[in-house]
């Protein structure tokens, strides 16, 4: 009886996919590399990247920003700066002094996770081929860090002391590197 359907054997079909999915998997893994960077501007959702704030009392303000995933200590601590002296200039404040600053670090997340396997068998004269996507390893772009400031407003002169800033020059140093 002569087969009327004939099927390559399992692992030539298996030799011809295996550099296709390759291709597939790190494609994949790229993309899901991609982590969104941090910009200044204003948080989308609560516990989203950017700023929020809220007037505590006529001058007084608690401003946090928040990173995206792996962004450095040092920007989110500027941004957080930036948003307190863009508060203070709009407010028709001169400076600003930081009554209190925290930076809090949430874990990473699981992130995207991808992986590709294969599989054949033969069943006598027929045979099958296999192929699956499921979840491995993680393309997270690690810890989101946020800095908490509560910061008092004022006019005229900017008071002595390391924690009290210029608004005007906050802004001029800070947003060129926005």
């Amino acid at each position: 009886m002569r087969n009327l359907f004939p099927f390559p054997a399992a692992d030539d079909v298996m030799s011809k996919l295996a550099p296709l999915m390759l291709a597939l998997a790190l494609s994949a893994g790229l993309a899901a590399c991609a982590t969104a960077p941090t910009f200044y501007a204003p948080a989308a959702t609560p516990q989203g990247v950017g700023f929020s704030d809220y007037r505590l009392e006529a001058n007084r303000f608690r401003i946090t920003f928040r990173g995206g995933p792996g962004a450095p200590a040092a920007q989110v601590a500027d941004y957080a700066l930036l948003r307190a002296s863009d508060l203070a200039l709009a407010n028709g404040y001169d400076w600003f002094r930081v009554t209190e600053r925290y930076m809090t670090r949430s874990a990473p997340t699981s992130g995207t996770r991808l992986s590709i396997g294969t599989g054949s068998g033969s069943f006598g004269r027929h045979g099958g081929v296999g192929l699956g996507l499921g979840t491995s390893f993680d393309l997270g772009g690690g810890p989101s860090l946020s800095q908490t400031l509560e910061v008092v407003m004022g006019k005229g002169p900017r008071p002595e002391g390391a924690d009290a800033y210029d608004a005007r020059d906050v802004r001029q140093t800070i947003a060129p590197r926005v």
